[in-house]
């Protein structure tokens, strides 16, 4: 058996796609899902799914205790699936080498903080970039920094708004972060 905990912010389009994806193998399991805003979608996501949904505030989120707390989950796994806190060292001592981030651009550009969701498409639309794409990273004590696991590409075409790319973007995301899991959890990493 292999687990997983999600951290999500929004509405959890990426958290759906990683339940989809792995409801048909019992292999598998999604511990909980961690939430650190009170009328994000993923909250009502996890109560459909009968998954356990911890709710974080900057202090707990900050603290040893969330850390002690998921640990205690045994995660194989941590997965950042459109979570907007920089994640402590409490928890990346507590899971080295097992947090994972799913990035909606080709990092290193547009990376940091306050380079998420459609601030990273308008970005890449103002600077006439002609593709984007999504990079999924180790998570390190720094914003986008730690070590590229995949990246994957798509067109930006000159008549594309922010929220065309958007959607292309979300094909990525829903396609390859789910399959991503899945190698990692049964195949060694380096």
């Amino acid at each position: 058996m292999r687990s997983i905990i999600i951290f999500a912010s929004g509405q959890g389009s990426n958290a759906a796609a990683i339940i989809q994806y792995f409801k048909p193998r019992p292999e598998v399991r999604i511990r909980a899902i961690v939430c650190n805003n009170p009328q994000a979608g993923v909250i009502q996501l996890a109560e459909q799914q009968g998954i356990p949904c911890l709710m974080t505030d900057r202090a707990m989120f900050k603290s040893e205790a969330l850390a002690e707390q998921l640990r205690e989950l045994g995660p194989d796994l941590v997965v950042l699936a459109g979570f907007l806190w920089k994640i402590p060292g409490s928890l990346i001592r507590a899971f080295p080498h097992k947090i994972i981030n799913l990035h909606p651009a080709l990092l290193p550009k547009y990376g940091g903080k306050g380079m998420y969701g459609r601030y990273v498409h308008e970005a890449v639309k103002a600077a006439g970039e002609k593709e984007s794409g999504i990079t999924i990273h180790l998570v390190n004590e720094n914003y986008d920094e730690g070590a590229v696991l995949l990246q994957a590409y798509c067109p930006v075409r000159s008549a594309d708004t922010p929220d065309d790319i958007a959607r292309r973007i979300h094909h990525l995301e829903h396609f390859y972060l789910p399959r991503l899991i899945d190698f990692l959890l049964f195949h060694e990493r380096p």
